[in-house]
């Protein structure tokens, strides 16, 4: 009787959050909404435009599942408290119901949480796909083996979450691993997620390319900035970029390596350098770098804007030493420890393998509340 009468406190100390979830949702707007869309999927030239069509239709999916979602929360909250109810009357205390009631109660948490950490995104460009551009900073060969190390921890994440990822430039390293990657994670609210991880990743571990097999500090940055597809009101004037081509490399086929189909644009006054390669063509390739450089310049004058009221969060900062947002340690002991939130995680070979959710709540949660630092903690 203990044990139900303890998960009984428990869920109902989730009802005020339940609550608060549900009532934020405006689920009466989103039905209504729901319903809009119902009846401009049944005009005969709704699918006239593919691209606009599909837009209404993961929209319409979305608020559809999200609403089934918050309205199964709110029955499980009743039948979990009426299954505890029964049995206090019975009289006896079942392990089997007990265990099935304790099943039902975690799943309702985990639930509850993913809905209440979604509802935290409500940036502007939040619900837009990322762009991510890991570079490899100080420590050579090493470097470059931890921005491969990164760049499979991100695609992990994304499978994790049914996201797609594709790969707009990289380049190979001298010797192993990866120099830099640009690549794009397509979902809804990826960039709402992965602006968590704009920065730079520290990695302490022993070095396989280290024949003496001492320890090695290895450093990546990553800049995430949102895939805006809308035309952006930001003038890029001629003269202030160069705009270089060159020859496509790596996995693409006879075209993409026959034919210098890359684009480099570099803006002078801010030093933004952004490179496309995925595309067929040079002026697809043109288009997507001049979408990034719109996306970056945009995402600094917001920057600038937030520095002038209250300073920047997670900016990226010297690729080095004393800069990261992040480290992985593998040796001495494990731990992977966010500097600006004070997340700890001991696997790390679990966050490797894309399990970032913990770090991505708690800075979600840690920008809700103001975003104040919690200072650094070095790790050697």
């Amino acid at each position: 009787m203990v044990v139900l009468d303890n998960m009984k406190i428990e869920i109902q100390n989730l009802k005020p959050t339940l609550d608060e979830v549900t009532a934020s949702l405006d689920l009466e707007t989103k039905k209504k909404r729901i319903e809009e869309l119902n009846r401009e999927m049944e005009e005969p030239t709704f699918w006239d435009d593919a691209e606009k069509a599909n837009k209404k239709t993961k929209e319409l999916k979305n608020m559809q599942d999200l609403i089934e979602k918050i309205e199964n929360l709110n029955v499980q909250y009743g039948d979990i408290i009426d299954m505890i109810d029964m049995c206090n009357d019975e009289g006896t205390e079942d392990d089997d119901m007990a265990a099935e009631i304790r099943a039902d109660l975690d799943e309702f948490k985990v639930v509850l949480e993913e809905i209440r950490i979604a509802n935290l995104l409500n940036g502007e460009y939040d619900k837009c796909n990322a762009i991510l551009k890991l570079s490899a900073g100080a420590g050579g060969t090493e470097a470059c083996d931890w921005c491969s190390m990164l760049y499979r921890m991100y695609t992990r994440w994304a499978e994790r979450h049914g996201f797609t990822v594709e790969v707009l430039d990289l380049l190979d390293g001298d010797e192993a691993g990866i120099k830099s990657v640009t690549f794009q994670i397509n979902g809804l609210n990826a960039y709402g997620y992965l602006k968590s991880e704009r920065g730079v990743h520290r990695l302490v571990r022993i070095s396989p390319f280290n024949a003496q097999g001492k320890r090695q500090t290895s450093f990546v940055s990553n800049d995430v900035m949102p895939d805006i597809e809308e035309d952006l009101d930001i003038e890029v004037r001629p003269d202030e970029i160069r705009v270089d081509t060159y020859r496509s490399s790596g996995a693409g086929g006879q075209h993409i390596n026959k034919t210098s189909s890359a684009i480099r644009i570099t803006h002078y006054e801010t030093g933004i350098v952004v490179t496309c390669q995925n595309e067929r063509s040079q002026f697809q390739n043109k288009d997507k770098a001049m979408q990034m450089l719109k996306a970056k310049l945009l995402m600094l004058k917001m920057e600038e804007n937030e520095a002038k009221l209250a300073g920047i969060r997670g900016e990226v900062k010297d690729n080095a030493w004393g800069s990261q947002i992040r480290s992985y340690v593998l040796q001495p002991y494990t731990m992977v420890n966010d500097t600006r939130t004070g997340e700890k995680v001991s696997n790390a070979d679990g966050v490797l393998d894309g399990d970032l959710d913990p770090f991505i709540n708690a800075y979600l949660k840690w920008l809700a509340t103001g975003g104040k630092p919690v200072g650094d903690v070095e790790e050697d």
